[in-house]
């Protein structure tokens, strides 16, 4: 059957819809659609200490393997080599010391090649920490110091702005910038730490609207077969 601009737009609908409700059981996920949005985001307890949430309206920053930033709602971090990232393994983007640079947060590369680097986490200011373990090497007594790594950056934009999602992250429309600041300062609440956001996406609304997109195509479907056979029958009593 020959896809025809009604059919593909159908086809699209349909992906898009199937995108929203995959994505029901992300953290902090975003829908594509608004009509399967829930009112407003909501968090559940995890035990994990990178687990965080972050404030209504704001977005964690990470950096893609080209260097550019992109955003997110999925506070559930990780270390890996040394360096704090997403679920997707995008590293995550903060300060590490006062009046600092944005660059990506790790912790001290001579801990993490030795591994005496343990206990990650994040407090509500952003501050990510973690516990140094060493030997005294002249009588053997074991000291533990509690070291901080930086802090989570986190960025807001203006209320209409409708950010681009590529599944996993969001970027703004060109010529849009971030608002930037830390958790707690200036327009930006503190973070919840130990809780994993959930994402904003209804599921029973997600599925009742990926129907509807299958029926709508069926139905573009049938119409467009009727056609073709309506156009042959036309062509046969020519002959």
């Amino acid at each position: 059957m020959f896809l025809n601009s009604a059919l593909t737009t159908a086809l699209d609908t349909i992906a898009e819809r199937a995108a929203d409700v995959r994505r029901a059981f992300t953290p902090g996920a975003l829908p594509e659609h608004d009509d399967v949005a829930t009112p407003s985001p909501k968090s559940d307890f995890t035990l994990d200490p990178l687990a965080v949430s972050a404030p209504d309206g704001a977005y964690f920053v990470v950096r893609d393997d080209r260097g550019e930033y992109r955003y997110t709602r999925a506070g559930d971090f990780e270390i890996r080599d040394g360096g704090l990232t997403d679920r997707t393994g995008m590293p995550v983007c903060g300060i590490r010391s006062p009046n600092g640079e944005v660059t990506t947060l790790r912790v001290d590369a001579v801990d993490a090649a030795l591994g005496r680097a343990s206990a990650a986490r994040i407090e509500p200011d952003g501050t990510l920490s973690y516990r140094r373990d060493a030997i005294d090497p002249r009588n053997g007594a074991r000291e533990s110091q509690q070291i901080v790594a930086g802090r989570v950056l986190l960025a807001g934009f203006p209320g209409a702005t409708r950010l681009e999602s590529d599944g996993e992250h969001l970027r703004p429309p060109a010529g849009v910038e971030p608002q930037r600041g830390l958790p707690g300062e200036g327009e930006f609440g503190a973070l919840q730490p130990m809780h994993r956001e959930r994402s904003r996406i209804d599921v029973d609304r997600g599925l009742a609207r990926l129907k509807e997109a299958y029926i709508r195509f069926e139905a573009i479907a049938a119409a467009e077969n009727a056609k073709g056979r309506l156009g042959k029958t036309a062509m046969d009593l020519l002959k």
